[in-house]
């Protein structure tokens, strides 16, 4: 049967026959070494003669994170994926890849803190790398902020704080008629519902540790793209920075992967519920969801994404940092905590690290309020999260 026509459920729960090694396990053995032995020196050389392909050293390839990267690039319809040791190790090698001394790049004001941090104070202290932070809701913006000197356009749609979107397809155009790369931050919508590549994105990233893994027991990045980009990607800045992920956390993705689908259809059923929860609730100021028809961006999600996570940003109606303490502490089901995209359900004020990752400007660009709560909406029953959150709600005023 021809695998380019399964749908992403079937290609999650089959893997090659190849590593099965005819002992019959349903399940593809975990690969838990750092080299590859070889027969003979015309074995070993022939390996060297294509690196890409083949197994010496697990900083370059295992076997057990190629079976899970050959089915997050199949999902992604992309020719290729590696994955890395976190999402930053992911966020940076893609961008490193395509820029270098004195370049410029292009990114949105609302992009993820670190990748900020990376790329205003980092590259520019290490390499003259100087950036640009725009809106990034229209394709103008983007236009205005190019110079002789950009090589890159980084997006993040939508963005995890304020879920501003980006127009991929025309921002993409923009880049491609400027000979500029595009570099995307997917991991809200994931490679299921939202196909960046065939949007013509050169390079897609994610953090693993969100949906892709959903267990919250493991921290990964992958890099996605063309066959030629990741080839020069794996002997340049991956094998050159070593943000290899261990083969064990390769085994436990590969054992989420059977599953993100399933995973993905709930997320998306609580997130909805939950959102539309919120908006009605009269201590809620704002809710800012994709998946709502009041999100200012709805009708351009609803043209390039297939679906919705469940990551929600909302202000409460006060700033008061003692009413906000108090509705995060009175909740029982949403913990405490970074990250998202697990089983369990969180919630986060990104006023607590955003002042201290950013610089004040910065901070105030991206318009976070003192009020503004993130939730990740987990698997658990959305009515219970719900009677949780109406409980937390009531005692703000």
């Amino acid at each position: 049967m021809d695998k380019k026509k399964f749908g992403p459920r079937t290609l999650l729960c089959h893997d090659d026959k190849e590593y099965l090694y005819n002992k019959g396990a349903i399940v593809p053995p975990l690969f838990q070494n750092s080299l590859f032995a070889f027969e003979d020196w015309g074995s070993i050389d022939q390996a060297f003669e294509n690196p890409n392909e083949s197994y010496i050293y697990s900083r370059l390839h295992n076997p057990t994170s190629r079976i899970a990267e050959k089915k997050i690039a199949a999902i992604a319809g992309a020719e290729d994926a590696k994955l890395t040791a976190s999402g930053m190790g992911a966020i940076s090698a893609a961008i490193l890849h395509f820029v270098g001394q004195g370049d410029h790049i292009v990114t949105v004001k609302d992009v993820y803190a670190p990748t900020s941090t990376f790329i205003n104070t980092f590259l520019k202290e290490k390499c003259g790398i100087t950036c640009s932070f725009v809106d990034g809701t229209t394709v103008e913006s983007f236009k205005e902020a190019i110079n002789q000197n950009t090589k890159l356009i980084y997006l993040e749609s939508p963005a995890s704080i304020t879920m501003n979107l980006q127009d991929i397809m025309g921002v993409v155009k923009l880049a491609k008629s400027k000979g500029i790369k595009t570099v995307i931050d997917n991991t809200w919508a994931t490679p299921l519902f939202q196909k960046c590549i065939g949007m013509g994105v050169d390079i897609e990233v994610h953090s693993v540790s969100k949906y892709l893994s959903g267990h919250s027991d493991l921290v990964a990045g992958v890099i996605i793209g063309n066959k030629k980009d990741l080839d020069e990607i794996l002997l340049k800045e991956h094998a050159l920075l070593g943000p290899k992920m261990a083969p064990f956390e390769s085994w436990l993705l590969l054992r989420s992967l059977r599953t993100f689908p399933l995973r993905m259809r709930a997320h998306q059923e609580g997130g909805i519920q939950l959102a539309q929860f919120l908006e009605s609730h009269k201590n809620v100021r704002k809710v800012l969801y994709p998946g709502l028809e009041s999100f200012p961006q709805y009708q351009l999600g609803k043209n390039q994404m297939l679906g919705y996570g469940s990551l929600i940003s909302f202000e409460l109606n006060t700033d008061d940092l003692s009413k906000i303490k108090n509705f995060i502490e009175k909740l029982s089901l949403f913990h405490l905590g970074v990250s998202w995209g697990g089983h369990e359900s969180l919630v986060y004020a990104p006023v607590i690290s955003y002042a201290k990752e950013l610089p004040p400007d910065r901070f105030e660009a991206m318009g976070i309020v003192p009020g503004l709560i993130r939730i990740s909406v987990g698997l658990e029953d959305p009515k219970d999260l719900i009677n949780d959150l109406n409980m937390a709600l009531n005692c703000v005023s």
